[in-house]
């Protein structure tokens, strides 16, 4: 942790196909070695295949996924005399966003498929119906601080 101040947020610019805040972060999270025109191909291909098997909107229909995703609580490790016990803490708006584009793009990338936009859109596709390996991903960490909700007190 820093002693001194707090690093200064930078504003992410808003991705320009849908001039959408969310979409840009996501675009930025799939960027490998600085090739963002690749990173933005991948993804307006996987919205455009979203928009085509859910026939709905393809921006909505990716939010509602990220929204389905986003974890409410995690657990975060508290040092209390000589034990460690794993606290539950509600997570904050930002870190929600994170981990759940996070969580999308790395089952995404473990998915049996022919591209990363075949499997992106199957991801996206899933966790917009509350199913595929992001969710379960979810699911694990409520389920973790469900779990050690006894130990709520040591909260700081």
């Amino acid at each position: 942790m820093a002693r001194r101040r707090e690093a200064q947020k930078r504003q992410v610019m808003p991705d320009p196909k849908y001039n959408d805040i969310l979409a840009g972060r996501f675009i930025n999270s799939i960027l490998k070695q600085g090739k963002k025109s690749l990173a933005e191909r991948i993804f307006y291909d996987a919205l455009a295949r979203v928009g085509e098997k859910s026939k709905e909107d393809p921006i909505r229909v990716f939010k509602k996924a990220i929204e389905n995703v986003a974890p409410l609580l995690e657990v975060k490790s508290r040092r209390v005399g000589g034990s460690t016990y794993q606290v539950p803490v509600e997570v904050k708006e930002g870190r929600r966003l994170a981990l759940s584009i996070r969580w999308v793009i790395q089952n995404a990338k473990s998915r049996a498929g022919k591209s990363m936009a075949e499997k992106l859109t199957g991801e996206i596709m899933d966790a917009y119906n509350n199913a595929g390996g992001a969710i379960k991903k979810k699911e694990e960490v409520h389920r973790m601080a469900e779990a050690n909700k006894a130990f709520a007190h040591y909260r700081w």
